[in-house]
């Protein structure tokens, strides 16, 4: 069994998925060093700046489009509004819905951010050229869609067991 690990690690496909891994987890570390000086951890950083960008977007819908829960939402609205960079407000024309208004230190906070990815993004592409970046997405783009054709060839009964749904 040994002798079967050691061997898929020497082929082609290994070698590159544990490059796109690794180039992933330093992406990401990097990423969370640089944005630590927003005062906002990664999945809020997500929310507020989705709420900056979608002004008065309501909670049910921040939830539907991240894909979880409305309470996984509210924990991080708390939080957010707590640390000042959010208010919630409830919508006077239906009061089931809070609506997120980014406040005055919220939007300092996703300029903050917008110049951290913009420099990141730079330097991370530093030396390509426009036939670089052509032939890196089309490639990119082929990995999804044939990871998006396997995933859809499971069983259904697998995706349900994961908790998918149909």
């Amino acid at each position: 069994m040994l002798d079967k690990v050691r061997r898929r690690r020497d082929t082609k496909e290994w070698r590159l998925i544990d490059k796109y891994m690794r180039t992933n987890r330093l992406h990401r570390k990097v990423l969370e060093q640089e944005l630590s000086a927003t005062g906002i951890y990664r999945s809020q950083h997500q929310l507020l700046m989705f709420a900056a960008d979608h002004p008065q977007v309501s909670q049910k819908e921040l939830a539907r489009l991240h894909g979880v829960s409305t309470a996984t939402i509210a924990v991080s609205l708390k939080k957010l509004e707590q640390g000042g960079y959010i208010e919630r407000k409830v919508n006077a024309r239906d009061n089931r819905y809070n609506q997120i208004c980014v406040t005055k230190k919220g939007m300092e906070a996703v300029e903050k951010s917008v110049t951290i990815f913009e420099e990141l993004e730079k330097r991370m592409f530093l030396g390509f050229s426009q036939e670089d970046f052509e032939k890196m997405g089309e490639l990119l783009d082929k990995v999804y869609h044939n990871l998006e054709a396997f995933e859809s060839e499971r069983p259904k009964d697998l995706k349900e067991q994961e908790g998918e749904g149909v």
